[in-house]
């Protein structure tokens, strides 16, 4: 094991590609607050939400993504007004971000319940990503940092045969940001590189700007959630730009 190098791994578009499974579970989650939302997604706007999900950060948000779809929000205005479509959606059902979480979790987990193997076979790792995991731990000491919660990453790894500790998942249970979870484990594993992998744009921007954050290698995973955009801006950044095939190569 390379014991100098520490892996702080993104999980939904970096190690899962969990768009489809996160479009259907925010609708069905919808059709609790608009009962109007048929309990069948339609298949273009499963295909029209894989277009709006980098605008997502985290999972409970397909809930209004999946809605503003429904109600045939042109993509490029969902781009440009996300902030404010959403907010006027919460406030349009009188729900808080702490209702959605807790209605996308129970959607998700009756889903599980009611049939686990199709739940699984919408999460589907990326290409070989099953094999370099299963093989990590001989390499390398490693995290999963995501806003997904717990259980959900657990059960995916674990149905992929990947073995990963509980204490080494930090996910949305925990109430900490991206950028605190880092500053946590540089302070755990004070001498040792820390390799951030994440395909969201914005999460490496705010980890740039965090003096304290200066040492750990950032990695921006092209195969995920990004746009044409985000790629040219991370490439003028000092962020490395990193193809699937270069992903874990040890």
């Amino acid at each position: 094991m390379n014991n100098s190098i520490i892996y702080a791994l993104d999980f939904d578009g970096v190690i899962c590609d969990s768009a489809v499974e996160t479009a259907m579970t925010g609708w069905k989650a919808a059709g609790n607050i608009w009962p109007e939302m048929s309990q069948t997604v339609p298949e273009e706007l499963v295909s029209q939400f894989k277009l709006v999900r980098p605008t997502i950060e985290t999972g409970f948000e397909a809930i209004l993504a999946m809605r503003l779809l429904y109600l045939q929000t042109p993509i490029d205005t969902i781009y440009q007004n996300y902030t404010q479509l959403t907010h006027a959606l919460l406030i349009e059902a009188k729900l808080t971000t702490d209702d959605l979480k807790s209605l996308f979790g129970s959607t998700r987990d009756a889903w599980i319940e009611n049939d686990l193997a199709e739940w699984i076979n919408q999460n589907p790792l990326f290409t070989n990503v099953a094999d370099k995991l299963q093989q990590l731990h001989n390499h390398a000491i490693w995290y999963v940092v995501t806003t997904k919660q717990e259980r959900f990453v657990k059960q995916i790894l674990s149905a992929n045969a990947i073995d990963l500790d509980e204490s080494h998942i930090y996910g949305l249970d925990r109430n900490m940001n991206k950028p605190a979870v880092l500053e946590m484990l540089l302070n755990k594993h004070p001498n040792q590189e820390i390799y951030f992998v994440e395909d969201r744009l914005p999460t490496l921007l705010n980890v740039i700007k965090i003096p304290e954050l200066s040492s750990v290698k950032l990695l921006f995973a092209l195969w995920g959630y990004n746009t044409a955009t985000d790629k040219q801006t991370a490439s003028q950044e000092a962020i490395t730009l990193q193809e699937l095939e270069d992903f874990l190569a040890f």
